[in-house]
């Protein structure tokens, strides 16, 4: 009895549920999107930018640009997210904590909401430890970004001004929690 009413009430339960509901609903296009060319794959961006300049909103189009993006990563990096990063995906974008272990895909989730919510314009900021990783992400899963029209771009310690601005500046810039906090 414990149990249900803990299910009924706990708002952790309901958000996990809504985002199940979501990542079936992406999960279902895999293969829609596992047939397009890669022209028509890249395409998407341009149309998602338009539906929001149309009025649409990043709820709207939540579904299909993560089941983009999640296909575009394994063309570009030969790394498809599973299930369960599809859910750590949403929570990110979200607001919430995804709390992963070492191994277990942090990287390629971060592509998902980060490709989502640059559709906007307004610059996404992947924040990292250190510029190592920060570089390394930037690589490699801006590969992912560039494949689907976006600029990507890293903010590194021995950066000068003007090559900081230029690397905020992009659609997707992979910065290091100190570099972020005192620029």
């Amino acid at each position: 009895m414990f149990k249900i009413l803990k299910k009924m009430f706990d708002n952790e339960y309901k958000e996990l549920y809504r985002f199940s509901k979501l990542a079936d609903q992406i999960d279902a296009l895999d293969e829609e999107m596992s047939k397009l060319s890669d022209k028509k794959l890249a395409s998407y961006t341009d149309k998602f930018k338009k539906r929001l300049e149309d009025g649409e909103t990043l709820e709207d189009i939540l579904v299909e640009a993560f089941a983009v993006a999640r296909e575009a990563a394994y063309r570009c990096v030969g790394m498809k997210p599973f299930y369960c990063q599809l859910l750590g995906g949403l929570a990110i974008h979200y607001g919430n904590i995804a709390e992963m272990k070492t191994g277990e895909g942090k990287t390629l989730v971060a592509t998902l909401p980060s490709y989502l919510n640059a559709l906007e314009g307004k610059g996404v900021h992947v924040v990292t430890v250190n510029d190592y990783l920060a570089k390394r992400d930037a690589d490699e899963m801006g590969q992912v970004h560039r494949f689907l029209g976006l600029t990507v771009g890293v903010v590194l310690n021995d950066m000068k001004p003007e090559e900081r601005r230029e690397a905020y500046n992009c659609d997707i810039t992979y910065v290091t929690n100190n570099e972020l906090g005192f620029d």
